[in-house]
């Protein structure tokens, strides 16, 4: 097995903290935010930032869902981790200012992956399919921060 990882990057015109605040709304701002790939989201605690726990179904291809249940945590003022329960998935949103009215936000999923021939199509593909997921909901995000 070897790490996986896939990271998303955007510049939003926001303020680096009213773009984490809604990042952190897990129970008003998040749902709005998620593209079609997520489904069966629920808060199952908390509901703004760390101490929440969360959980949904990612489709990542029409075959492979994966079951995510997902504590909050940070760590620092910057950062919101998401740790599956169910897996080794790891999901890390970093939020920093890029200028008095803007943010750049990274977001940076890693897990163990397969080994062997599955494991190479995965850490060929799986990045690929996630930054495309992730793009969608970040591109949501600078929309919504907008307003």
């Amino acid at each position: 097995m070897s790490t996986v990882s896939a990271t998303t990057t955007r510049r939003i015109d926001a303020p680096a903290d009213r773009v984490l605040a809604a990042l952190a709304d897990y129970s008003g701002t998040r749902p709005r935010l998620l593209p079609g790939q997520f489904t069966d989201y629920e808060v199952l605690s908390g509901g703004q930032g760390p101490g929440t726990q969360v959980r949904w179904k990612l489709h990542a291809t029409k075959k492979r869902v994966r079951d995510v249940l997902a504590d909050v945590t940070a760590t620092d003022r910057h950062a919101l981790v998401e740790t599956d329960r169910n897996s080794s998935l790891v999901t890390t949103w970093r939020v920093e200012e890029d200028g008095p009215d803007a943010a750049e936000v990274v977001v940076t999923s890693e897990w163990q992956g397969a080994g062997g021939v599955g494991g190479f199509f995965e850490r060929t593909f799986a990045p690929r399919g996630l930054d495309r997921i992730y793009g969608e909901l970040l591109d949501n995000l600078a929309v919504d921060v907008a307003r």
